[in-house]
C-alpha cells in the first residue's frame, strides 16, 4: 500500500514537471534589441551659464558738495532730466542750494581786495624806506668827508652812520613787507577760487553725452558730501553697445578665450537669438559657497536698442564644432551586451577634448547586429560630444546604420523589460533593468 502512494507520488510530479516544460512560461527568454540609426549633422560643444546685460560704459555723477537739491536741468529735447533723458557733456542736470556757497564767494572776493590794498600800502611804504635811505647815504657820504673835525663833531658823524644803517635795515623791512603782502594776495586769490569752485559745484553738469539710466534724487532732498561722493544720477555713454557680465565656473574657464563666439536669450524676447564674443576675463575671481567663479565680459552689439540695461540672460559659450560628421547617440558608446568579456567604458571625450597627445581621437566600441540577429561590435573612434550624441568614425561606420543602444527582454507572456546599461548585472543573474 506505502509502495502504490510513493508511486502515484512520483507519477504526479513526473506529469506536473512535463506539463511546466511544456507550458509557454517555460520558454527561454526573448531578447529584442533597441537601435538607433548613425546620422550625419552638425555638433556643437557649449558651455552654459547666467549672466546680465549690462551698459558698456557707465559714469556714476555724483555731488562735491553738500545741500539741497532745488530744481533739476532739461535734457537735449527740451524737457526735464528724468530717466531715459538724453544728455549732452555739460548739460545741467541738477541744481543744489548755493546761498552758503555764495557768501562764502563774496567772502573770499573781499578778503582778496583787502589783500590787493595791503600790497599797495606795503608797496608805498617801500617807496618811502628808498627815500630816507638815499638822504641818509647823502648825508653819511658829506659826514665822511668832513670827518671829525671842528666843522663836524664825532656825535654828529656817528649820527650820520647810524642813520644810513637804520635806512638800509628799513629798507630790507619794506621788501619783507611787500613780499609778504603780495603772499596774502595769492592766498586770497587761491580761497576765492576755491569758494567759486564749490559754488560751481552747486550746478550737477553732465561729463559725457549718454542716457540717463538712473535718477537717484528728488527736488528738496538734501544730498551730503563726505569722503564717499554721493550718487545723484547714473549714465550710460552708449546704449549702442552692450556687455553681458557672465559668471563662469572654474571648471570651465580655462576653455574660455577672448574673442569666442556666444551666443545668449533673454526672457524679453522669448525665442530670439542674440550673438556676441568674449571681450575680457577678469582674473577677481570670486566665491560663494565654495563654488570659484569668474567674471567674463561678452560684447554684443544693440544698434536696434533693444537690449535694456540689467537683464537676465542665459549663455551659451561655442567652445568647438564640427559639421556634416557622423553622430550616434552617447547610449550606443556604453551598452554592452550580457556577458561582455570587457566591462570597460569606452572614452567619449569630455567636451572640447577630442584630440589625445598622438594626436588621434580617442577609442570607444559600438555594437550593431549581423545578419543572424547577433550584437557584433565596432571599433571606432570617438570626437566631439555635446552630452547626447557624440562623433564617431571608423571602418564600417557609415551614415543610417543601425547600432544598439538598449535591450529588452520579452518572455512568452509577452511582457517586455528594458535592459539598461547604467543598471548592474548581478552574478549569475540576468541583467534585467527596471521596468
Amino acid at each position: 500500500m506505502r509502495k502504490a502512494v510513493v508511486l502515484v507520488a512520483v507519477l504526479g510530479l513526473g506529469a506536473g514537471a512535463f506539463i511546466y516544460l511544456k507550458s509557454p512560461g517555460a520558454k527561454e527568454e526573448r531578447n529584442v534589441f533597441k537601435t538607433a540609426s548613425v546620422e550625419r549633422g552638425d555638433i556643437s560643444v557649449t558651455i552654459t551659464a547666467t549672466g546680465t546685460v549690462e551698459p558698456e560704459e557707465v559714469v556714476d555723477v555724483g555731488a562735491q558738495v553738500a545741500g539741497q537739491i532745488v530744481a533739476f536741468g532739461k535734457d537735449s529735447t527740451g524737457k526735464t532730466v528724468d530717466y531715459g533723458s538724453l544728455v549732452e557733456e555739460g548739460t545741467i542736470l541738477a541744481r543744489i542750494d548755493d546761498s552758503l556757497y555764495s557768501a562764502e564767494a563774496a567772502q573770499a572776493e573781499a578778503q582778496l581786495l583787502a589783500a590787493k590794498a595791503n600790497l599797495q600800502r606795503a608797496e608805498a611804504d617801500l617807496e618811502q624806506l628808498k627815500a630816507k635811505l638815499q638822504q641818509a647815504e647823502r648825508d653819511w657820504k658829506r659826514a665822511q668827508k668832513l670827518g671829525p673835525s671842528d666843522a663836524l663833531s664825532q656825535a654828529s658823524y656817528d649820527a650820520y652812520q647810524s642813520a644810513y644803517e637804520v635806512a638800509l635795515a628799513n629798507l630790507a623791512v619794506g621788501k619783507a613787507a611787500v613780499a609778504q603782502a603780495r603772499a596774502g594776495v595769492a592766498q586770497a586769490e587761491a580761497t576765492l577760487r576755491r569758494a567759486q569752485r564749490n559754488l560751481g559745484y552747486c550746478i550737477i553738469r553732465s561729463p559725457v553725452k549718454g542716457v540717463v539710466i538712473d535718477r537717484r534724487v528728488n527736488i528738496g532732498q538734501t544730498v551730503v558730501a563726505s569722503l564717499n561722493a554721493p550718487s545723484l544720477f547714473l549714465i550710460a555713454k552708449d546704449l549702442r553697445r552692450m556687455q553681458v557680465w557672465v559668471a563662469v565656473n572654474e571648471a570651465d574657464i580655462g576653455k574660455i578665450k577672448p574673442g569666442q563666439p556666444v551666443t545668449f536669450t533673454v526672457d524679453a524676447f522669448p525665442g530670439e537669438i542674440f550673438r556676441g564674443e568674449v571681450g575680457k576675463i577678469r582674473l577677481n575671481a570670486s566665491m560663494t559657497q565654495n563654488v570659484v567663479t569668474y567674471t567674463v565680459e561678452v560684447v554684443t552689439d544693440n544698434s536696434d536698442g533693444r537690449l535694456l540695461p540689467y537683464l537676465s540672460a542665459n549663455v551659451r559659450f561655442q567652445v568647438d564644432e564640427r559639421k556634416g560628421v557622423l553622430l550616434v547617440p552617447n547610449a550606443a558608446l556604453r551598452w554592452r551586451p550580457k556577458g561582455s568579456a570587457s566591462n570597460e567604458e569606452p572614452r567619449s571625450g569630455k567636451p572640447g577634448e577630442k584630440l589625445s597627445k598622438a594626436g588621434g581621437k580617442s577609442e570607444g566600441v559600438v555594437w550593431t547586429l549581423d545578419e543572424a540577429g547577433r550584437p557584433r561590435p565596432i571599433k571606432v573612434k570617438v570626437g566631439l560630444t555635446d552630452g547626447i550624441h557624440t562623433e564617431i568614425e571608423g571602418e564600417g561606420i557609415r551614415e543610417g546604420l543601425p547600432v544598439i543602444v538598449g535591450q529588452q527582454v520579452a518572455n512568452a507572456k509577452g511582457q517586455e523589460t528594458t535592459l539598461s546599461p547604467f543598471v548592474p548585472r548581478p552574478p549569475g543573474g540576468s541583467a534585467r533593468g527596471l521596468r
